[in-house]
C-alpha cells in the first residue's frame, strides 16, 4: 500500500478526473450541489455499506452522497468554488487507505476543480470543521479506473469512497 501512495500524486488524483473545472474568474459560483444526483442503485449501495458498518448517524445529501459532521467548525464556510486547505484520508469501503495528506499544513485546492462529492460535501462545514463523506461512484471518479504513473489501478471503477476531511482554512 505504501508503494501505491508513493506513486499517487495528489494533484493527479483530484485534477485528472475532476467533476467540473472553475471557468469564471468572478466570485460567483454556478455549481448546484443538488443538480447532479447519483443513481438510486449507488445510493442504495452506500446505504448498505453504512448499515453493515453500524453507521446510523450519516445524513443523506440531495445529491446522494452521505455525510457525517464530526465537528462543524467555527470559521467561514466555503462555497463550491472556494480555495480551501484540508487534511484528509481517502479510503475504500474495505478500510484500506488509497490516499492521504502527509503534512500538518495540509494541502490546498480550489473546490471547483475537485470531484462532485467534495464540492457538495466540504461546504457543509466551516473552517476548523471535520466531516466524513461517503461518496457513491457517480459523485467521485465515476466508471473509470484511476491509475498511478506506472499504470497500476489505484482506485477501481465503481468504487464507493470514504473521505475523512478536516477543513483547515477557506480563502
Amino acid at each position: 500500500m505504501n508503494r501505491v501512495l508513493s506513486f499517487l500524486p495528489l494533484a493527479v488524483l483530484f485534477f485528472s478526473l475532476s467533476a467540473c473545472m472553475k471557468t469564471n474568474v468572478s466570485n460567483e459560483c454556478d455549481f448546484d450541489a443538488c443538480a447532479f444526483k447519483a443513481p438510486e442503485t449507488e445510493v442504495n449501495a452506500v446505504m448498505g455499506y453504512l448499515s453493515a458498518q453500524g453507521i446510523t448517524d450519516a445524513t443523506k445529501h440531495c445529491s446522494g452522497l452521505f455525510y457525517k459532521i464530526v465537528t462543524p467548525g467555527t470559521g467561514p464556510q466555503p462555497n463550491p468554488c472556494s480555495d480551501v486547505t484540508v487534511r484528509y484520508k481517502g479510503k475504500f469501503t474495505n478500510g484500506s487507505v488509497f490516499d492521504q495528506t502527509t503534512t500538518a499544513e495540509g494541502i490546498s485546492f480550489n473546490l471547483g476543480s475537485l470531484i462532485t462529492g467534495w464540492r457538495s460535501g466540504i461546504p457543509l462545514v466551516g473552517a476548523g470543521g471535520k466531516i466524513i463523506l461517503y461518496i457513491p461512484p457517480a459523485l467521485a471518479y465515476k466508471y473509470d479506473d484511476i491509475r498511478d504513473n506506472s499504470g497500476n489501478i489505484v482506485i477501481p471503477r465503481n468504487s464507493i469512497l470514504v473521505f475523512e476531511i478536516e477543513l483547515l482554512s477557506v480563502r
